[in-house]
């Protein structure tokens, strides 16, 4: 067999492996439009927290950020992740590095909104900014 043939036979057994553990739903990643995102303090229920950075507990402010979804797959979207960027009111990250802030369980076809609690240190000053805020997230239920 010469080098060709043996890689189209890899990647159909990767094909057929990947398919036997995802179902075929699952396969197609849906990008989600987020909008109409402000955040407010979480409710004394929820409470207060506290940030670990690097094993230094430091007080913690607690605040739920909305928004609005915009599903168009037509489908129920599941394990959805929202990414983004949160900046306090120097433009200082509030979540540093890491973009992946949270996921919402299930998205519905069309509009819909979301909820997501967020800690962000007590140093750090508001009002903050809410960049670049998007969600991905498969329209078949993925094993975790």
């Amino acid at each position: 067999m010469g080098l060709r043939a043996v890689t189209i036979f890899l990647i159909g057994i990767l094909l057929w492996m990947c398919s036997a553990v995802l179902p075929p739903d699952a396969l197609a990643l849906t990008q989600i439009k987020l909008s109409n995102l402000s955040y407010h303090e979480c409710p004394a229920d929820v409470g207060e927290g506290a940030v670990d950075s690097g094993g230094v507990l430091m007080a913690a402010h607690c605040y739920i950020v909305t928004g609005k979804t915009l599903n168009p797959s037509g489908k129920v979207i599941y394990n959805a992740d929202i990414f983004g960027r949160i900046y306090d009111a120097n433009g200082n990250p509030v979540m540093q590095n890491r973009t992946r802030l949270g996921a919402i369980e299930t998205i519905p076809p069309g509009e819909g909104e979301f909820e997501l609690r967020i800690s962000v240190p007590e140093s750090q000053p508001t009002p903050l900014q809410l960049e670049q805020f998007k969600a991905a997230g498969f329209t078949g239920k993925v094993r975790r």
